[in-house]
């Protein structure tokens, strides 16, 4: 049987790992941090977009989105306007400054995750880890 416990740990160092090497490449490259680039993301997909849908997507809590939107915000990357369907909350997208900066991080990150990931494993194997894990979320969500 395998041993869950070590799983955990190599699967809990593996994402540390890769969140550091992914979040030094991207502030080298662009000044960005990686929690910067995939709140970013997630506004970019999210039409509308309000911060409960941020702290959703990336499983955190509300008032860390909104510090986390703050920031992107101050960066000059996306801005809030009302909800017309709801005082109680503002829609966020991403300025036309932000828009250029999540491509071309995209670009990078892309191009860092071949290097750490795609380089190790073949194709059908990274195919086949990436269905894995997602069934895993999907049974814990």
């Amino acid at each position: 049987m395998t041993d869950l416990l070590h799983l955990f740990s190599e699967l809990v160092r593996l994402e540390t790992e890769l969140w550091n090497a992914v979040d030094a490449r991207l502030r080298a490259d662009h000044d960005l941090t990686l929690g910067r680039f995939e709140t970013m993301q997630v506004i970019s997909r999210r039409r509308p977009c309000r911060v409960n849908d941020v702290a959703d997507e990336l499983v955190i809590t509300i008032g860390g989105a909104s510090k986390v939107v703050d920031r992107v915000e101050a960066a000059g990357h996306c801005r809030r306007r009302d909800n017309p369907d709801d005082r109680r909350s503002s829609l966020i997208e991403l300025t036309p400054a932000g828009r250029r900066m999540l491509a071309a991080a995209t670009t990078t990150v892309e191009d860092e995750l071949r290097n750490l990931i795609g380089s190790a494993l073949p194709a059908r194997a990274l195919q086949q880890l990436s269905t894995t894990l997602s069934t895993l979320r999907q049974r814990e969500g």
